[in-house]
Parts: structure tokens; sequence; C-alpha cells
């Protein structure tokens, strides 16, 4: 992102009403609610998972979906400059990345939500948003995707499960392909809507 030009700042994202600036802004803001998250007192134990997270109830609701559209609008603002932000992206996901290293293996943490999470579950709903926001800001810019295999394994493995593989040969997607089918940015023809309830695949709820 730090090649943007001014003007690509400001160009439409499929995630209406964001623009390019808006939709670093809301993936900024995912990830910093974890130093916050990391203070606060661990639950007893993780008692919700990556997918249970990504579940039909108020977290995306029409005014739930305002308030997190208005946060990232309002933090692309502060910025002085879009340069400004991409920095302070990059300083918020490396000061993230320190503080999670230095937790222990089952560390609890409590999301937002209220969900009481192994932090290696909430971690895993982060690299989905950052994949495929990822996605979103490659297509918006005219540019070639920066996904990450390592990223796109762990979206397959916590959209399809463990039979991920063998689920997109029958499917025939490549892995771009069903990430982009399986999260809304492609649509999905009726036959392909039988041959993903054979399979016994089911989306998550995604706002």
């Amino acid at each position: 992102m730090t090649g943007v030009s001014a003007a690509e700042w400001h160009l439409p994202t499929r995630c209406t009403p964001w623009t390019v600036s808006d939709l670093l802004a809301h993936v900024r803001v995912v990830i910093a609610s974890l130093p916050g998250m990391l203070a606060a007192p661990a639950p007893i134990r993780g008692e919700v998972s990556a997918a249970g997270y990504y579940r039909p109830d108020g977290r995306f609701a029409p005014d739930t979906n305002a308030a997190r559209i208005a946060l990232a609008q309002d933090h692309a603002a502060e910025q002085l400059s879009s340069a400004a932000l991409a920095e302070d992206f990059n300083t918020t996901w490396q000061q993230v990345d320190g503080l999670c290293r230095a937790e222990p293996e089952g560390r609890v943490v409590r999301t937002r939500h209220g969900d009481p999470m192994l932090l290696s579950e909430f971690l895993l709903t982060r690299v989905l948003e950052v994949a495929v926001h990822g996605l979103d800001l490659a297509d918006a810019l005219g540019r070639e995707p920066w996904l990450t295999s390592q990223a796109a394994d762990l979206v397959e493995g916590l959209l399809l499960g463990p039979d991920g593989a063998a689920a997109l040969e029958k499917l025939g997607w490549g892995q771009l392909l069903f990430l982009r089918k399986a999260t809304g940015r492609e649509p999905i023809t009726e036959e392909e809507a039988l041959d993903v309830s054979r399979l016994g695949i089911r989306w998550l709820t995604l706002a």
C-alpha cells in the first residue's frame, strides 16, 4: 500500500461506501483491537471457534454495520495523509504481532462481541479479514492479488475444514476463485450452489 498514488486512495471499493483509504483503515481497526483484548482479564476458557465467531447475530445487524463503516471512515479522516495511514497500519500490525508472539499457548481472550476465544482462533479471524480485504484492495487498485499461500490455506481450512482440498477438487475451483465465491466476491450459479449444498458446505456469515 505504500506505492498507492494520491488519486488511487480515493478509488471506490466493492465494500460500499468505503474508498481504498477507508478499507485499509478498517483492516487496521480490526487488528488494533488486540492490544486492549490482551490487556483485559482473560476468560477461563475459550468457548467460541473461529467459524463460530462468524454467526448471524447482532454483530452483523444494520446498526452494527453502520458503526463499523463510520469507525473506518473516521480513522482514515484522522490521518494527516494517505502515506500516514499506510505507516499507521504498518506500525499497528507489527505491534500486534509482537504482543501475540509473547503470549503463551492456550491464551484466551474476549472479543468486543463478548466471545471468549482462544487467541489462536481469534487470530484466524484476523487472517480472514486481512486476506479477503486484501483481495478487495487489489481489485480496486487494478493489481494482481497479493494473497500469500499460507493465508489462503488458513482461510480455506476455516471455510471448508480439513477436507477442503478434496471439496475444491470436486467443485473444480482453484483456491483463489473459491475464496472469492465463498465470501461473495464472485457470483455463484444455481448449479454451483447445488454442488455446494451436496458437499454439505455452509458459508460463514460475513458483513
